[in-house]
């Protein structure tokens, strides 16, 4: 493709999302592990989740989140999909990918691979699918979050299982109208924190020496202060790379990992509690399809609308993070 044909503008043209319909309370798990509703809400602001079934995995919910997709835009948002990119930490397998899976599902004529970035996988999955149309490699980019964290927690853990949920969301990145898209991305990542969440898969320990244990593991401490650090750190970042202010921005969807994170960057940002979008208490952390959902909430409610510059910052184990400007385009497809 010749320099003057390539897209001026990329972004997100369409979002699907899928969470299972079993739902957790707060209550209900106080029937399996010693903790109770005021706990976890006056810790995490989490009232209930949502949790996968026996036979429901990522690419389950992935297929799903991709059918949402196709029953709200028609069966066109799907035509000239020429790559898919699937951010999870849990997939069926480590190979054949869960990419590959949806692929094959929906017949598209299209590459595939996953990507693992802890939380931060889909914006980091956003940003790849950027890179590929906008430098002419892909047109239109299937992006999917989905996680089923539920499967890979320790029930008998009351400090991290009272956490996650389960959940998927997927969309199209493509070319948009010149003024539309994505303004800025910053990544980042600190693998010396990575002792402090992490999940078995073939090592017994990390390079470092910590013995890795067969259940997810999170230091919740350490993993706090990062967040709140980094979530400020990263907003800041991803502002002056698109040469924005806060008071340009709409709405802030930050990863909906904990309400106490989400309120401490709001107060250090100052912002307005009508400019956050929160909705963790109903669903917890659902990791890569974490804002994704949040997003779709959003929009369903009319807090976006086309043309606004929407704020997007995560963070996970790594340890990572990710950060982003984007611009809504209402397309009709």
């Amino acid at each position: 493709m010749k320099p003057s044909s390539l897209p001026h503008a990329v972004g997100l043209t369409a979002l699907g999302t899928y969470v299972p319909s079993k739902v957790v309370t707060n209550h209900d798990l106080a029937k399996i592990v010693d903790t109770n509703d005021e706990w976890v809400v006056s810790r995490t602001g989490i009232k209930e989740r949502r949790i996968s079934e026996d036979n429901e995995f990522v690419s389950t919910l992935a297929f799903r989140a991709v059918d949402n997709l196709v029953q709200k835009y028609g069966s066109a948002v799907l035509e000239g999909v020429d790559l898919v990119i699937v951010a999870t930490n849990t997939p069926d397998a480590l190979f054949p990918s869960t990419a590959a899976l949806v692929q094959s599902h929906f017949g598209l004529k299209a590459g595939a691979f996953d990507l693992l970035a802890a939380c931060p996988g889909w914006i980091y999955a956003l940003s790849a699918a950027h890179a590929y149309v906008k430098s002419g490699v892909c047109k239109k980019v299937l992006t999917i979050g989905s996680e089923v964290l539920s499967k890979v927690v320790d029930w008998t853990d009351r400090t991290t299982c009272v956490l996650f949920g389960d959940g998927a969301c997927a969309a199209i990145v493509e070319e948009v109208p010149d003024g539309y898209g994505f303004k800025s991305f910053v990544l980042g990542s600190d693998g010396l924190g990575g002792k402090h969440l992490y999940m078995k898969c073939v090592a017994p320990s990390l390079p470092d020496g910590t013995m890795i244990q067969d259940k997810l593991y999170m230091n919740g401490r350490e993993v706090f202060k990062f967040a709140v650090r980094i979530m400020e750190s990263a907003t800041i970042q991803a502002l002056e790379k698109a040469d924005m202010k806060l008071e340009d921005i709409a709405l802030f969807i930050p990863h909906q990992a904990n309400y106490r994170i989400i309120d401490a960057a709001r107060a250090y940002l100052k912002l307005p509690l009508e400019k956050v979008m929160s909705n963790v208490e109903r669903y917890g952390n659902t990791s890569t399809a974490s804002i994704g959902i949040a997003m779709q909430e959003a929009l369903d409610t009319n807090r976006i609308k086309d043309g606004d510059d929407l704020l997007l910052v995560t963070f996970g184990a790594g340890l990572t993070w990710a950060s982003g400007v984007v611009r809504w385009y209402h397309k009709s497809f």
